[in-house]
């Protein structure tokens, strides 16, 4: 499928033939932009909207030792953390693991804490993915718990890298392409107004799946605080 590209003053929104519209929500940008940032705003205010809401999924946030950045690790939205990549950890068995330029990707860390978070329940509301990228994809398990998401009636909201030398992740590609895709490109000088571009996204999302309560589209807005 093509993509379409939709400009904005500040920044673009690319989407494809929109068949149940929002239901693959996906953030893109530069390292350190705020793309976490943005999808913990999010979870914390859909749960203040509606306390009722099932969240499921995980975000990844950076290790520090000394101000120095020594490796990744992914959180669940209930705090529960797991190791991704170390630049430290040195182990008979990590020598086996892939690796990201200095960095060791612990795929069985990453597996045990993501992969239950990515199963289909009855009750979730929306899934939250931070991210889709070179490290979580050395799990052979995890890009197929990501398509059933897609093959479920649960939304998804994703973060996904930007392309490396024009070039995107074959299944960054995948996800682009889905029918229900709109893709968010993040930037510093945008990722305030882009609140407006990804808000009307969120209510088509309560449209379509009848995920929220209809105050949820009243209060959605107050997700979108200035970073």
């Amino acid at each position: 499928m093509e993509l379409g590209s939709v400009s904005a003053a500040h920044g673009s929104v690319e989407s494809g033939t929109m068949a149940g519209v929002g239901k693959c929500i996906l953030v893109t940008g530069p390292p350190g932009v705020g793309k976490t940032t943005l999808i913990m705003r999010i979870c914390e205010n859909l749960k203040l909207s509606n306390p009722s809401i099932k969240l499921q999924g995980f975000y990844s946030q950076e290790i520090r030792q000394g101000g120095e950045r020594v490796g990744f690790e992914v959180v669940t939205l209930d705090g529960r953390r797991a190791r991704l990549a170390s630049s430290t950890i040195s182990s008979p068995e990590s020598r086996q693991w892939p690796a990201v330029g200095k960095y060791k990707v612990d795929i069985a860390s990453f597996e045990s804490l993501v992969l239950p978070e990515l199963k289909i329940r009855e009750d979730t509301g929306l899934f939250i993915v931070d991210e889709v990228g070179k490290m979580e994809l050395f799990s052979s398990y995890f890009f197929p718990a990501i398509l059933n998401i897609l093959q479920s009636n649960i939304p998804l909201l994703a973060t996904v890298p930007i392309p490396k030398f024009g070039k995107d992740i074959p299944a960054v590609v995948r996800l682009k392409n889905h029918p229900g895709a709109a893709i968010f490109t993040l930037d510093k000088s945008n990722r305030d107004a882009m609140k407006d571009r990804i808000y009307p996204q969120l209510a088509e999302v309560e449209k379509h799946t009848k995920m929220v309560p209809a105050t949820f589209s009243r209060n959605l807005e107050a997700c979108f605080l200035p970073f």
